[in-house]
């Protein structure tokens, strides 16, 4: 059965992630690379017009959470990673692939949705061990909104952030989440509509339908 052709929905955010290829670390040092990815992200945003909500970058993968104001995610995205893999290979001098499987993709259909995803990306770091607070990683545009280093792309205003009372809004970023409801979020960004899975005891809807992570 033929896969379904994607229509990109102008009017909701998407959570976009791709890792690099066999899962290893980018050729290049992880600054290096932020550098090259911003640029292009910057770019996308001013002949795509693609606007960014927020962007993480890891040792071996992205997330990156962006609305697509003129229905064209398909084409910024495949722009960004051909271009972005054309120069870290130049740089790096090796003639491999940069990234691996094809960028994951997921709809973003409601705000709720969206403020449990927003903490799952800024806490990548901190689930990895790399730091102890969420805003201490400096790959990451929380890094700059907070004032701890220059933005290096347009972000969309951050409402969340500033308007909800920025304390507040660390202390939660910053609140340990326990492992099944991390799972849950990284299980509903393998859809292409995020969908948390139901609780397995019971079948029941996902506490984190109502509840924040």
């Amino acid at each position: 059965m033929p896969r379904r052709k994607f229509e990109c929905d102008s009017t909701v955010p998407y959570h976009l992630c791709a890792r690099s290829n066999n899962r290893d670390w980018f050729a290049l040092p992880t600054s290096a690379v932020w550098r090259v990815l911003c640029d292009y992200l910057y770019l996308i945003h001013m002949v795509f017009g693609v606007k960014i909500h927020s962007f993480v970058l890891m040792n071996n993968h992205f997330h990156l959470v962006a609305s697509f104001p003129e229905a064209n995610l398909s084409a910024a995205m495949n722009y960004f990673l051909r271009e972005t893999s054309r120069v870290i290979g130049y740089e790096s001098d090796r003639i491999n692939h940069v990234y691996g499987t094809r960028i994951f993709r997921s709809r973003i259909g409601s705000f709720h949705h969206f403020q449990n995803i927003y903490k799952y990306v800024y806490r990548n770091p901190v689930k990895a061990g790399i730091y102890e607070k969420v805003e201490d990683y400096e790959f990451s545009t929380l890094h700059s909104l907070l004032g701890r280093s220059t933005l290096p792309l347009p972000v969309v205003d951050d409402t969340l952030l500033f308007d909800a009372g920025t304390e507040q809004i660390m202390d939660w970023l910053n609140r340990p989440t326990d492992e099944e409801a991390w799972e849950s979020i990284r299980k509903g960004l393998m859809r292409r509509e995020f969908k948390l899975p139901p609780v397995k005891s019971s079948r029941r809807e996902n506490p984190l339908e109502s509840q924040l992570l």
